[in-house]
């Protein structure tokens, strides 16, 4: 399993716009400048995880973007689903086609294996992801 490279782009984003909660309000175009992204791959996470409530836009002067809520309140699992849409290791766990359908013996058990993945990623705040350092 590997994440796409707009949802690990939405980790660092995040994470930068986690660094700023005790500085205020920031812009997409600082958070760019931070994580060294293209402002327009910013500009479209920062409207994914405004839609998604992660953070808060504010326009006009004294504007800009800050976490919705409390960095140790988001967790990985939130911006992942933020961007990709709910965690689903498979197409037929989710409704897609399955080419075995009603004969699968393991269709049943991937809602199991989905919440177990998105429960260790639920474990992971943002807090967490927002450290320089190195996780010990």
């Amino acid at each position: 399993m590997r994440l796409s490279n707009l949802a690990d782009y939405a980790v660092v984003t995040m994470g930068a716009a986690a660094r700023h909660c005790g500085g205020g309000r920031t812009s997409a175009a600082e958070l760019a400048a931070e994580t060294a992204l293209p402002v327009p791959t910013v500009q479209k996470l920062v409207s994914k995880l405004v839609a998604a409530g992660l953070l808060r836009s504010t326009r006009g002067a004294g504007g800009g973007l800050q976490l919705a809520r409390p960095a140790a309140a988001i967790t990985l699992a939130d911006i992942v689903e933020a961007v990709e849409g709910p965690i689903a290791l498979s197409a037929c766990s989710d409704g897609g086609d399955c080419s075995v359908g009603h004969d699968c013996a393991v269709r049943p058990h991937w809602p199991l294996v989905n919440e177990a993945v998105r429960g260790a990623l639920a474990n992971i705040p943002l807090t967490q992801l927002a450290r320089q350092e190195e996780p010990a």
